[in-house]
Order: structure tokens, then C-alpha cells, then sequence
């Protein structure tokens, strides 16, 4: 079976040895972020909440053969309901930004079953990091926010500067070649371990070339394997 590298944003690759999915508030105050450790444990916003739920970042959701949980709403969630999460998880991120000094205009939506909150209007590398994982960190504490509020496990959507939604054309399109290189040599491919968002980008991208593909591992190390059509 061969292993397959992903690209990363902004360069040809990713290494294995990036850990996308990072859960707590020291990951946000590391690495290439910025953001004052204040920022995140301060005032209404402060993260006092229980362990998060392993659900909350699509693990709990995957089926055998993927990942279609994380990009599927709660259907018993209504509307206002996920309207309120998303003006909880508004004000924490507005509040973060004040205190660390960044600009940065927030928009609020609803789509595909779960709030979607999106900082837009400035450059914000700071929130975002390499290849993501700062504002992995930042949805967790986030979603963690919501959960203090409303007790309820939040599934809302974090996205800083359009990366992600930047990130979903890169990987959707790597997902076809991908499926390219498999149906052409007929053997499996193994990618690098991505985060749940990551994950089922590329395997919505491997069903739409009619191929099969199928996540293993434990979380952070869980990855997708691509398979021939049978």
C-alpha cells in the first residue's frame, strides 16, 4: 500500500508530523500564535468548561468507512438554537480579538445543520497557523465556550480568513487525483493523518470518482485509505 503525502496550505506537502486537531488553550498561545493567554480564559468567554466531548470534533460521528458525521448537523437542532451558538461563539471570538488587538469582522451562519462563525476582513495568520492547527485549537475552545453556556455539545464551525474554505477546494481537488492514481494502478493509497474537517473533504471526493475509501487509526494519527472500485 503506498502513503501518500497531503498538500499543505501554502506549501507542496504536509508532513506526518503535524497534529491538526489540538484541544487545549496552551496550543493556542504556542507555535506561530500570538494570542495572549489572557485571551482566551477572560470574562463571559472564559473556557471553565467539563472535558470535551469526543464527539465534538467528528471522531464519535465517523462510521467504519468515514467521516460523513463531521459535516452533518444535529437534525433535532433547530434553527434558533444553532442561531444562539453562533452568537455565544461570536462574542468569544470578538472578545478574543480585542484583547490580543486584532481586527477582524465576524460573520455568522447557518449551514448544513450547525452554526458557522467566520472572522473575515483582515489577514489573521496569527488565528490560523501552520496548516491550521491554531485555529483547530481556537474552534475547541470555542465549541467549549458554547458548552459552558448552553450545556449542550456544540458542533459549530470555526473559520478565520476563509482558510478552510480554501482548504476544501486544495483537498477536495487532491482527493480526485488521488482517486486518479488509484483507479489507474489499481492499489490502495494510505494518506497522512488529517483532522476530521480534512477527512471528509477527501472522502466525499473518492465517493464522487466512485471509488471507496475508509478511515483507520485512533485521533490524532486516524487517516483515510483509498481503495480500488471492488
Amino acid at each position: 500500500m503506498t502513503t501518500v503525502g497531503v498538500p499543505g496550505e501554502g506549501s507542496g506537502s504536509v508532513t506526518n508530523s503535524e497534529d491538526t486537531v489540538v484541544s487545549s488553550d496552551d496550543a493556542v498561545v504556542s507555535g506561530e500564535a500570538s494570542v495572549p493567554e489572557e485571551a482566551v480564559a477572560s470574562g463571559e468567554a472564559a473556557v471553565a468548561a467539563p472535558a470535551a466531548d469526543p464527539a465534538s470534533d467528528g471522531q464519535a460521528d465517523e462510521p467504519d468507512s468515514g467521516d460523513s458525521g463531521e459535516d452533518e448537523g444535529d437534525e433535532s437542532s433547530g434553527i434558533g438554537t444553532l442561531e444562539e451558538e453562533g452568537d455565544i461563539a461570536a462574542d468569544y471570538i470578538e472578545a478574543l480579538l480585542d484583547i490580543a488587538d486584532l481586527d477582524g469582522d465576524i460573520d455568522m451562519d447557518v449551514e448544513g445543520g450547525r452554526a458557522v462563525v467566520s472572522v473575515v476582513g483582515a489577514t489573521l495568520n496569527e488565528l490560523v497557523g501552520t496548516d491550521g492547527e491554531v485555529l483547530e485549537a481556537l474552534q475547541e475552545l470555542t465549541r467549549l465556550a458554547v458548552h459552558r453556556k448552553t450545556g449542550e455539545r456544540a458542533r459549530l464551525m470555526l473559520d478565520v480568513g476563509g482558510f478552510r474554505a480554501r482548504r476544501r477546494l486544495e483537498l477536495a481537488d487532491f482527493g480526485r487525483r488521488v482517486a486518479d492514481e488509484v483507479a489507474r494502478t489499481g492499489e490502495p493509497q494510505k494518506l497522512r493523518a488529517m483532522s476530521p474537517f480534512e477527512r471528509k473533504i477527501i472522502h466525499d471526493a473518492i465517493a464522487s470518482a466512485g471509488l471507496r475509501s475508509e478511515s483507520e487509526g485512533e485521533e490524532p494519527d486516524r487517516c483515510v485509505v483509498v481503495f480500488p472500485a471492488s
